[in-house]
């Protein structure tokens, strides 16, 4: 069996891994789903979660587990709900479009086909952008067929009576029609507004679970890391209103407040571009995925020969594997046939502060980023989970 290095892991598919959230809450007002392998009901017993009149999730992109215990400073109310909280893994790539995904059908990325922020579009060649959709040949219900938990329920009672929260602009998105897709959406768009939205919905007969996101943390970590004083106010307005929503929420609701990944903040000598190393570029087709998650597909016949050539010029600083490797050790998860080849023929891991660009591909300002994630470090896979009844 193939390990990883020491200072990287795999997400736990089958045990406490984001992708039992939902499932788990949604079983917790006696709404069973199946997804994954596993019951909901296995999922809310491997989470610890109670049964609740209500539901209410908060998932806040970007805020994983180490940053929120080494900045907890920031966040007093979610501080004080960390010494119960559990420690999950995203999947891999530890990224929004998978995880998202993840969550939304309780499937790993291996079967959903959300294998990065950018993977190949095997009908075209194409690279695919799975946040934006921008220029996309293949719609999101093609390209992303499996079930959300939300349409397993289906028609019933139970169907109608889980709510989304979220900006105007995610109505009918690329990611939402892949990831999110059944709930009733509330738009809202500050956040003051989607804890005065959620409350009120759960406050109402005909809502049991609501989704509320919020995508500012992650965009702080981004442009300016996550060590910045702007990621630190970003949390502190996360946590205010985190700890406002739990006091305004109908008495016995179970919240519980989760993240998608977490981040790593780069340096100025991290990154290494594959249109200007030789080495790297030889006999590669395209790169997709990301600088921490990178998909790489060459030329027919030349997979083992690209490995060792990324072995050998990354060294110590990436995990690098070939598709049938990554798929031995379930990186992805159970790899579906229809998106085997979705995956690079070889699989880079970075480690450390390491990102491999490509600025053919890749925009200045993507490259630039200083927060970044999708790699398999506890930094960037691993998410808390707060479980709190209010």
């Amino acid at each position: 069996m193939i390990e990883p290095p020491s200072d990287l892991r795999l997400p736990d598919y089958q045990g406490a891994s984001l992708r039992a959230v939902l499932p788990a809450a949604l079983d917790a007002v006696g709404a069973p789903t199946t997804s994954g392998g596993r019951t909901s009901a296995e999922d809310r017993s491997t989470l610890g979660l109670p049964q609740a009149p209500k539901v209410c999730v908060v998932l806040v992109d970007g805020m994983g587990a180490h940053m929120l215990a080494a900045r907890g400073g920031h966040a007093p109310f979610l501080r004080s709900h960390l010494p119960d909280a559990l420690t999950l893994t995203s999947g891999y790539p530890s990224t929004t479009a998978a995880s998202l995904t993840m969550f939304g059908t309780g499937s790993c990325p291996g079967q959903t086909g959300m294998l990065g922020y950018t993977v190949r579009n095997d009908a075209d060649g194409s690279l695919l952008n799975l946040v934006s959709w921008e220029e996309a040949t293949i719609s999101p219900r093609e390209w992303q067929p499996q079930p959300t938990l939300v349409e397993q329920l289906g028609t019933t009672s139970w169907g109608r009576r889980v709510a989304s929260v979220g900006p105007a602009r995610f109505v009918g998105s690329g990611l939402t029609e892949a990831a999110l897709r059944g709930p009733r959406f509330v738009a809202a768009d500050s956040l003051a507004d989607r804890v005065d939205a959620t409350c009120t919905l759960l406050k109402a007969r005909d809502t049991d679970l609501v989704y509320l996101y919020w995508g500012d943390v992650d965009k702080m970590g981004h442009q300016h890391g996550w060590g910045s004083w702007q990621w630190g106010e970003a949390v502190e307005l996360v946590d205010a209103e985190i700890s406002r929503l739990a006091r305004l929420l109908p008495a016995g609701t179970l919240l519980l407040v989760t993240a998608d990944h977490g981040m790593v903040d780069l340096g100025p000598d991290s990154r290494i571009d594959v249109a200007t190393t030789p080495e790297l570029d030889r006999d590669v087709v395209l790169v997709a995925g990301e600088p921490r998650a990178v998909h790489v597909h060459v030329e027919a016949g030349t997979a083992g020969a690209v490995a060792d050539r990324w072995r050998d010029v990354l060294g110590d600083s990436a995990w690098v594997l070939l598709r049938e490797e990554a798929e031995q050790i379930g990186l992805f998860g159970t790899l579906s046939e229809r998106h085997r080849t979705t995956v690079g023929d070889v699989v880079v891991a970075t480690r450390g502060t390491r990102a491999v660009v490509d600025s053919r591909t890749q925009t200045p300002s993507s490259i630039a980023l200083v927060g970044v994630h999708g790699s398999l470090t506890p930094a960037e896979l691993e998410i808390p989970l707060l479980r709190v009844v209010v």
